[in-house]
């Protein structure tokens, strides 16, 4: 079945305190495009990702985002700038000496908790540089897990999209067989008509300038004027445009370069039926079969 291009998956995964979220969302585009934004340890993994997403996607323009948290205290440097807090400390004794406040500050916690709040005492950091190998596949691991199952959201999304888009355009087709059928119905009785009045204006013509009317010439002269609109050959070809179309859909897979292609092949058709055709009741199917192909066309720009 067809797919959508248009789509969006979220999912996580936790493992070993360090959690994963991926998140993909697309729209139309012409070719594969890829954006992926990740954290920066995880720059060397960007192709193996982009690798993953070209398996299942081939059209439509597909942003990434992969978020990592970690609860793991061996991800966090907790570092104590001794100096600044010696300083401090002194700071805050020559205050107490001045004032005349009497406090024994080495083991007054309320002062300790003072010196832990100034934010340049006791900072921490977040690793993000993995170099331990088995670290390094312990997050690939995570993060994998995390895209595939964002991936299957993402791609059950799509499918269902894009089963509501197949369901659409069989209608539109079949709504364009039930109009080329008319139009076939009407076609020979256009013909005899046309040729009627062909035979009626030469022979008045002729009569005119009274001329006499060679019966088998004017029979043969008709004809090849009539059969310049004949629109037989572009019905049959409608026709197979039109099952090549439900072969297609039937296919599945990345079809949307192929049906946009074989839109265009419809539209030449009918607009090919449309220049031949000077009779009012073919000239209104026509359009509404234009209608139906344009209708179409706007479902299959949606289609990767």
């Amino acid at each position: 079945m067809p797919k959508s291009m248009t789509g969006f998956g979220r999912a996580e995964c936790l493992r070993n305190e360090r959690r994963f979220k991926v998140e993909l969302k697309s729209v139309n585009h012409r070719y594969g495009d890829f954006t992926i934004k990740l954290p920066r340890f995880m720059n060397p993994y960007e192709d193996r990702i982009r690798k993953r997403l070209g398996v299942d996607i081939t059209r439509g323009k597909v942003d990434v985002w992969v978020n990592f948290e970690s609860f793991s205290k061996r991800d966090v440097n907790v570092r104590i700038n001794e100096a600044f807090a010696d300083a401090y400390a002194d700071a805050i004794r020559d205050l107490c000496v001045r004032y005349g406040i009497t406090n024994n500050f080495s083991v007054n916690p309320a002062t300790l908790e003072l010196l832990a709040r100034h934010p340049d005492i006791i900072t921490f950091e977040k690793m993000d540089d993995f170099a331990d190998e088995n670290t390094q596949v312990e997050l690939w691991e995570t993060a994998l897990e995390a895209l595939e199952q964002a991936l299957a959201q993402f791609n059950a999304m799509r499918e269902a999209e894009g089963d509501a888009l197949t369901r659409d355009i069989v209608q539109k087709a079949d709504n364009i067989r039930a109009l080329a059928s008319k139009i076939t119905e009407r076609s020979p009785v256009v013909q005899q008509e046309h040729r009627d009045k062909l035979r009626e204006r030469v022979t008045e013509i002729l009569n005119n300038h009274n001329q006499t009317v060679d019966e088998s010439r004017l029979l043969t002269e008709i004809a090849l004027m009539a059969d310049r609109g004949c629109i037989d050959e572009e019905l049959t070809r409608l026709d197979s445009h039109l099952a090549q179309l439900a072969s297609i859909l039937a296919e599945g897979g990345a079809v949307g370069r192929k049906l946009d292609f074989l839109v265009q092949e419809l539209n030449r058709e009918i607009n090919t039926i449309g220049s031949k055709s000077t009779d009012p009741e073919l000239s209104k199917l026509v359009v509404a079969v234009k209608s139906e192909i344009e209708k179409i066309r706007e479902q299959v720009q949606n289609i990767e």
